[in-house]
């Protein structure tokens, strides 16, 4: 699990159960993603809920689960307000 650490003290995830994350104090958590089947029976993870994309189709619902994470953290984990403040 990464954890990010803005510079106001705000912490962000991709949630699973590896960290209880609730230590940190109060939690805001939102979905980032939609992983859905298709009408064909294949599957697609939509992103729309962060301004993502929809990524698919895929043949097993592990491949979009995997695309899902890799996109939220290449894309959605550090955003562009917090690269902006680094030194």
């Amino acid at each position: 699990m990464q954890l990010v650490v803005t510079p106001t003290g705000t912490i962000r995830c991709l949630y699973d159960e590896t960290l209880d994350v609730h230590v940190f104090g109060r939690l805001d958590i939102q979905r980032g993603s939609h992983v859905e089947p298709t009408n064909d029976g294949h599957w697609q993870a939509d992103l729309s809920p962060v301004s993502g994309p929809f990524l698919g189709p895929f043949a097993l619902r592990s491949q979009a689960l995997d695309a899902e994470r890799e996109w939220l953290e290449a894309n959605w984990l550090i955003c562009p307000d917090d690269l902006a403040s680094r030194p």
